[in-house]
């Protein structure tokens, strides 16, 4: 598969896959979803590789859904889909994909810069791991742009906590990487300039270990978190973001929407 929208790197053990529509804030339009869950397969059936690394390229780890394909533009989710249409999108296009990074037997660390928003968020913390540069922010203000239920694959309150998950939720405000670090979200903070230096050094210690050791010790706490309800929970959670989808507000705040306002809206709520 030719790639246009993300990139692939082979770097020894480790696979490298980032989102390249910089031009964009590497916003995901469902291209660049394809080609990142076909990337993430390949690498999970390559036997060579031994840990993945998700990253973006340019300023922005990615500002998340693009809302101006979201918003009526081709080969996109209309407002106009029926309940029955929008169930079928969003399963394929959020919750399956997700499931397939947080289920892969192979461990994944997310590489963060600048903006990680909405369905940006939700693609980091399916990873394994996640180390962030010290510009890096994270924000989830579905609720206070299109009066939806956060974002799709409700993974805030498993990676932050419940209380600090509703005050981004019910704020729209943005969490520093800092914050995401004492939250226990974030596993390391690092100098921008050194990001791809210390992600990827990681990922390489990582792969010093034997790889079946690593493939059962993740399927254990996998295990873990779902004897806790973290799949209950988000499946739950998903048909509650789905009912939203048809409520009056949503439409009326989806048809004014401004797509450039992303990354814009997280940093306004947080002054």
């Amino acid at each position: 598969m030719q790639y246009q929208y993300i990139t692939y790197e082979q770097l020894g053990p480790v696979t490298r896959i980032c989102h390249n529509r910089p031009e964009k804030s590497n916003s995901q339009n469902l291209g660049l979803l394809k080609e990142l869950d076909h990337a993430v397969t390949r690498a999970g059936a390559d036997k060579d590789v031994r840990v993945v690394i998700i990253g973006g390229k340019g300023k922005h780890f990615s500002a998340g859904h693009d809302l101006q394909e979201n918003a009526g533009g081709s080969d996109s989710a209309d407002q106009d889909m029926s309940p029955e249409s929008w169930e079928a999108y969003e399963t394929e296009y959020y919750m399956d994909y997700c499931m397939r990074i947080y289920d892969l037997p192979k461990p994944t660390i997310a590489q963060v810069q600048g903006a990680c928003v909405a369905g940006a968020f939700m693609v980091a913390n399916m990873c394994d791991l996640l180390v962030a540069s010290e510009d890096a922010f994270f924000a989830d203000p579905v609720v206070h742009m299109v009066a939806t239920t956060g974002a799709e694959v409700m993974i805030a309150p498993w990676v932050l906590g419940f209380r600090k998950a509703k005050e981004m939720l019910f704020t729209g405000e943005r969490i520093s990487a800092r914050d995401g670090l004492m939250a226990g979200m974030v596993n390391r903070v690092v100098p921008r300039e050194k990001l791809e230096e210390e992600t990827l050094a990681m990922a390489n210690r990582i792969a010093k270990a034997p790889p079946f050791a690593i493939k059962m010790t993740k399927k254990s706490l996998n295990r873990g978190l779902d004897m806790m309800g973290f799949r209950a929970f988000l499946q739950a959670h998903h048909h509650t973001h789905l009912l939203a989808h048809q409520s009056a507000e949503t439409k009326r705040l989806f048809a004014t929407l401004n797509p450039e306002n992303v990354v814009q809206t997280a940093k306004d709520k947080q002054k």
